[in-house]
C-alpha cells in the first residue's frame, strides 16, 4: 500500500518539488491549499489530474488554513498520514514588518495548531518543520551549525523561531516524530517573483529583451548560503526516513552577496550590471541580517545529503528560465496579435 504524505504549502515552491519527488517515490500526495478568488496552482498544474473526479488521482488537494484548527483536525482524522510536511507559512522576510501580527498567526502558530491537531488526534504521522536560517540573525559564529545560538532579526524570523520550539516540545513533551529542517536560501526558476532571487533574475530577462531599463535593489552586501529548492526537498524527505527524529541544518557551505548575484545574472547575458541597478531605501529591512552560511556536516553525515548545485550554475539556470518564460509569453502575444489581424 502506498504510503500518503500531507503537505501543507504544497501550491510553493517547495512544496511543488516535493509533491514531485513523493510521487516519484510512489507516494499518495495530499496537498492543503487556501480558499481564493483566483487559482494559484500553477507550479503543480504539470502534476495534478486533468479531472480530479475521474481516473488514478495521487495528487489530492484539499480545502483547508492554518488559521482554522477544526479545519485541520478534520483533514488529518479524514487523511490519516504517514508524514506530515510543513512548509506553509507567510514566508517573505520584508512583507513581515508589514503585517507581524498575521505573520506570528500562520507561521507560528499555524505550526502550533498542525501539531495540537496531531496530538488531540492521536495519528503516528511523521512531521517536517521547515525551519529557516533567519532564526540565527546576526550569528556570533559563521559559518552556523544546529547548535549556534538562535537570535531573530525580523517578525517573520520570530514566528519561525516560535514554530521551531513548538516542534521539539511535541517532541519531547508527547513522543512526536518531529524534524525541523532548517533550511538556508535555497531558490529555483519557481521562486516567488518578489524574492531577490528571482527578481533579479526576471529583471534581467526583461532588460535583456528590452521591456525594463532599471532593477531597483536595497541592500546590495547582504550575505548568504544559496543553494537549489530540488535539492533541498531531498533533504526533506531523508530526514523522516531516519530511525529517529532529529534537527538538521541543510546549506551548501558558501556565502555569496547579493551583488554577487547580481553581477553574475547580468554577466550572463552579456551586459555590465552597474549601468542598470539602481538603490531603492524602500527594499532595506528595518533590521538587517548581514552573514548567513550553513555548515550542512550532520545532514551530510546522518542524512547523506550534500548540495550539489553551486551558486553560479543556480544563477545562470535560474536566468536562463526566466529569459526563456519571457521568450514565450512574447511569442505567444505576437500569434495572438497575429490571429486577431487575421480574423
Amino acid at each position: 500500500m502506498a504510503r500518503r504524505a500531507l503537505i501543507t504549502g504544497i501550491t510553493g515552491q517547495d512544496g511543488s518539488y516535493l509533491a514531485e519527488l513523493l510521487l516519484s517515490k510512489g507516494y499518495e500526495v495530499h496537498g492543503i491549499r487556501r480558499r481564493s478568488s483566483s487559482f494559484n496552482t500553477g507550479r503543480i498544474d504539470d502534476i495534478l489530474p486533468v479531472d480530479i473526479h475521474q481516473g488514478d488521482s495521487r495528487l489530492v488537494l484539499s480545502y483547508g488554513d492554518l488559521a482554522d484548527s477544526p479545519s485541520l483536525l478534520k483533514l488529518l482524522l479524514k487523511i490519516q498520514p504517514d508524514e506530515i510536511y510543513h512548509l506553509g507559512a507567510q514566508s517573505h522576510v520584508r512583507v513581515s514588518f508589514e503585517i507581524p501580527e498575521y505573520t506570528g498567526d500562520i507561521t507560528g502558530l499555524g505550526t502550533g495548531r498542525l501539531l495540537e491537531a496531531m496530538h488531540q488526534t492521536g495519528i503516528s504521522s511523521k512531521f517536517y518543520n521547515a525551519a529557516s536560517s533567519e532564526l540565527f540573525g546576526n550569528a556570533a559564529e559563521v559559518p552556523q551549525r544546529e547548535t549556534t545560538r538562535l537570535q531573530p532579526r525580523s517578525p517573520y524570523a520570530c514566528a519561525k523561531l516560535y514554530s521551531y520550539w513548538m516542534t521539539r516540545m511535541y517532541r519531547e513533551a508527547y513522543g512526536i516524530f518531529a524534524c525541523n529542517g532548517i533550511l538556508f536560501n535555497h531558490e529555483s526558476p519557481r521562486r516567488g517573483e518578489t524574492f531577490v532571487s528571482r527578481k533579479i533574475a526576471m529583471t534581467v530577462a526583461r532588460i535583456l529583451r528590452g521591456l525594463q531599463r532599471k532593477l531597483y535593489l536595497g541592500n546590495l552586501e547582504a550575505r548568504r548560503d544559496w543553494g537549489y529548492a530540488p535539492e533541498y526537498v531531498e533533504a526533506m524527505w531523508r530526514m523522516l526516513q531516519q530511525p529517529q527524529p532529529d534537527d538538521y541544518v541543510i546549506a551548501t557551505g558558501e556565502t555569496h552577496s547579493v551583488r554577487e548575484f547580481v553581477a553574475c545574472a547580468f554577466e550572463h547575458v552579456g551586459l555590465n550590471w552597474q549601468d542598470y541597478v539602481a538603490i531603492d531605501p524602500c527594499y532595506f529591512r528595518p533590521t538587517e541580517v548581514d552573514v548567513l552560511q550553513g555548515d550542512a556536516s550532520k545532514a551530510e553525515n546522518i542524512l547523506g545529503w550534500k548540495a550539489k548545485v553551486k551558486f553560479r550554475e543556480l544563477v545562470q539556470l535560474m536566468v536562463d528560465a526566466d529569459v526563456k518564460l519571457l521568450d514565450d509569453k512574447l511569442s505567444g502575444r505576437y500569434a495572438r496579435r497575429a490571429f486577431a489581424r487575421d480574423a
